[in-house]
């Protein structure tokens, strides 16, 4: 399903719009993925900062003249190269991903990762190697009772320790920030000497209310945003999605 493009305003394309369905389809995968037991947490943090992160031709998406970091654990329940691929001990694994929200010079929104914490290894070093994303092998655990969720990273380095828990809610329709932050579809990165755009496409996000029990700030700090402390602003939880399609690099 596609949605409507991005507008031109004199010399800058103005973003896509936010949209709870892809605005591209994903013909031929790179990756095909599903996503489980999915917490978002975001805090605000300051524009200029976000923009010194980011890599080279794209900018701080903004949301009512603020950008946001996120904090997103899941757990991956498989990871192919090709759709008639599966690895089932290698494609099961915890990841908590550190993100921030982009918007190139084309308007296609998507995110920047900061960090990428995993609990297999190899697809630590296919991330790193193939994507150029900065993964970190670490301990990555999810554990549920009930309605809470417990996600714990622990780096193999022993230098960065996080721990969230979540009670979950009920089914929640998300409001216009909310959206901007879950409905992302698509990755910014370097590969090959430029900044390119990894389209992805799956289902909607079925998303829950969420309870923060416990969490700080530890793996924002350590993906260099010290300076962000506090509570989330904002708290979701999600069951998941399956079919999650990364597509090839678009220029």
């Amino acid at each position: 399903m596609r949605a409507g493009r991005a507008v031109r305003h004199g010399c800058r394309v103005q973003p896509e719009p936010v949209t709870a369905t892809p605005p591209r389809n994903v013909e031929r995968p790179l990756l095909r993925q599903s996503w489980r037991d999915v917490a978002f947490l975001h805090w605000t943090v300051e524009p200029a900062v976000a923009a010194s992160l980011l890599p080279p031709d794209v900018r701080p998406d903004m949301f009512g003249g603020r950008t946001f970091v996120g904090v997103v654990a899941l757990r991956m329940q498989s990871s192919a190269p090709v759709a008639t691929v599966r690895v089932p001990w290698l494609g099961r694994f915890g990841q908590v991903n550190v993100r921030l929200y982009t918007v190139d010079g084309e308007g296609r929104r998507g995110v920047a990762f900061l960090r990428l914490d995993a609990d297999r290894l190899l697809p630590v070093l296919a991330g790193r190697t193939a994507l150029r994303l900065p993964y970190v092998w670490s301990r990555t655990q999810l554990t549920a009772d009930g309605d809470r969720r417990r996600y714990l990273v622990q780096a193999h380095s022993g230098r960065v320790r996080e721990e969230v828990i979540l009670r979950v809610g009920r089914r929640y329709h998300p409001n216009q920030l909310e959206r901007f932050l879950v409905d992302r579809w698509g990755l910014h990165t370097r590969m090959g000497g430029r900044t390119v755009y990894l389209p992805l496409e799956h289902g909607p996000w079925p998303l829950h209310t969420a309870e923060v029990v416990e969490c700080s700030t530890a793996l924002v700090a350590a993906a260099g945003l010290a300076s962000v402390t506090g509570p989330p602003i904002s708290a979701l939880f999600s069951p998941g999605v399956g079919d999650v399609r990364i597509g090839s690099a678009l220029r």
